[in-house]
């Protein structure tokens, strides 16, 4: 059977399989169907719920099997590969930079090669060279400051004096176990791409790292190992916890749901090969394959402009186009810092979110090279909160006063049921509080992929460097709009409302009293277990390798 139609036979069986997918929830959606209801459908269960249901359970599934997997001992490793860790730096605060590099220190892989890449070249940014030299300067050190970087001349560079200067960025890279580059500001991609670059084929894997990241000691060897053992795998992504979750409670909640995305989101991809994100903070690719699509990478654009942000997913795109699998590992972990106030929060998930819808339709490219578990996920997760926001508006606006209150009532169980899952996953209590992001994800998370959407061509880091906290409230509109618009959905079907019956006024009491027992119950325990801790500028972290 020749090789393009098998390839045109698999293009129209995944094709066919998403418009299935979607098909099926659409219809299940829209034709309401109700395997039960009460008189006057005061309670009822339907095939649209049925089917959101059974997608948690079979996630669930997989992520518990593919963790049942890496538990496993695995076979025993010659550490005979070369590996250089590549670390993207931006004006980040000292006391994280200082953990960072001493955490790579530790490291437990004979002959790691680091290279630092620092985003700036001017008076404001050597600190980060001073810090990189405090802990890491030896004979085996080399540095440089350079005026230009590899796409743009900084001032008084000449063509000649640049090609000089990347010649020399490459020959003081491979041959220095430790090196840091400050170039000129070009965002993060391009300081990737110099790391990159410089190396060339000179090492087997390439490791990725931010400059907020401690890394446990053996976070390279459990990474490497999985690449070892498959020659199918292109890249493993490791476990991504929070170094400063007692921060506050907005980078508390992020802390537990950061734990739910790797250990059972992206478990139950692991356990089918097709991973969609491979986080900046702990990664690992295989070099051939990386520096075979390094220009193609670096130069993506998207509506006519160059992307500058979803970097990490986008290169994790570019492998499994390759048709090479990625994985996931929770035995390998780092600690990485998260904003701690919710408008850099929100300003965060609104450039994840762009880069999400992006590469989402780069992703629809390459469903036909993958498990149909990466076309199904995709499909699910990607017109989900298209599904919710209608849903949402319709209760709000054609509904009762029940439905609204039915509908909050049904976020917070499903929120309960996955944050039970996962204190039974982890062995640890604390994970109960999943069920509060709920709200956050509900009330922000929701309208900022909308507005994501929007502005999806608008370009830049999105949040700023750790050392000068940028405050930027556009990412308040959105939540405004949204907060309106269900305000005065709320309005209106309260105004529109016919006169309570008794069985009316039984059900709303309680349900009322359900839905404030449950938020009170749960603040409670959140005031005694965790607000004490928050606001202390310290880690708490039982993770050996926080202690830095």
């Amino acid at each position: 059977m020749p090789v393009s139609f098998t390839t045109a036979l698999r293009v129209f069986g995944t094709s066919l399989f998403a418009l299935v997918v979607l098909g099926g929830i659409l219809a299940a959606y829209i034709t309401g169907y109700q395997f039960i209801h009460t008189e006057k459908h005061y309670l009822s269960f339907g095939l649209y719920g049925a089917i959101l249901g059974l997608h948690l359970f079979i996630q669930s599934l997989f992520a518990f099997l593919e963790h049942r997997h890496m538990r496993l001992e695995g076979q025993p490793l010659k550490l005979q590969r070369s590996v250089a860790l590549c670390i993207a730096a931006y004006q980040e605060d000292p006391d994280y930079l200082k953990k960072c590099l001493h955490s790579v220190k530790r490291i437990s892989f004979p002959d790691l090669q680091v290279v630092m890449v620092v985003d700036g070249n001017g008076q404001d940014d050597t600190y980060m060279l001073e810090i990189f030299n405090e802990i890491l300067g030896s004979e085996k050190t080399g540095c440089y400051i350079w005026k230009s970087n590899f796409h743009e001349q900084g001032e008084g560079e000449t063509d000649s004096s640049l090609q000089e200067s990347m010649g020399h960025i490459q020959q003081l890279v491979r041959s220095s176990t430790y090196s840091c580059i400050l170039q000129k500001w070009g965002g993060k991609r391009e300081v990737m791409y110099t790391a990159f670059r410089a190396l060339g084929d000179s090492v087997d894997y390439i490791q990725v790292c931010d400059s907020d990241t401690v890394l446990d000691p053996a976070c390279t060897v459990e990474m490497l190992r999985l690449l070892e053992e498959d020659p199918q795998v292109g890249a493993v992504g490791g476990d991504v916890q929070i170094l400063n979750k007692y921060d506050s409670w907005i980078s508390f909640l992020s802390s537990v749901r950061y734990w739910m995305a790797f250990n059972v989101e992206r478990a139950c991809q692991s356990y089918f090969g097709c991973v969609q994100c491979i986080s900046g903070p702990l990664g690992m690719y295989r070099n051939t394959l990386l520096q075979q699509f390094l220009e193609d990478w670096y130069n993506q654009k998207f509506l006519g402009s160059r992307c500058s942000f979803g970097d990490d997913r986008h290169l994790t795109n570019r492998v499994l186009s390759l048709g090479y699998r990625t994985k996931y590992t929770a035995r390998s972990k780092c600690l990485t810092e998260t904003p701690t106030k919710y408008l850099r929060w929100l300003n965060q998930q609104t450039r994840w979110s762009k880069s999400y819808f992006r590469e989402w339709l780069y992703n629809a490219l390459w469903f036909h090279k993958h498990h149909l578990w990466m076309t199904y996920e995709s499909v699910v997760t990607g017109f989900f909160p298209f599904f919710l926001i209608a849903t949402v508006i319709q209760l709000f606006y054609r509904g009762r006063i029940w439905n609204i209150l039915l509908f909050l009532l049904t976020v917070q169980l499903v929120g309960i049921i996955k944050a039970t899952y996962a204190c039974f996953l982890r062995g640890n209590a604390e994970m109960i509080f999943m069920s509060l992001y709920s709200l956050l994800y509900m009330s922000s998370l929701l309208p900022a992929k909308m507005f994501a959407i929007a502005t999806i061509n608008k370009s830049g880091w999105g949040t700023s460097g750790r050392k000068t906290i940028v405050v930027n409230f556009i990412g308040l509109i959105p939540v405004s709009v949204w907060v309106a618009v269900l305000l005065g959905g709320l309005a209106y079907t309260a105004y529109c409302q016919d006169l309570f019956s008794e069985t009316d006024l039984a059900f709303l009491i309680s349900g009322a009293i359900l839905y404030g027992c449950y938020w009170m119950g749960l603040l409670m325990l959140y005031m005694a277990v965790v607000a004490r801790r928050c606001g202390k500028r310290q880690e708490q972290s039982s993770l050996a390798f926080a202690e830095v």
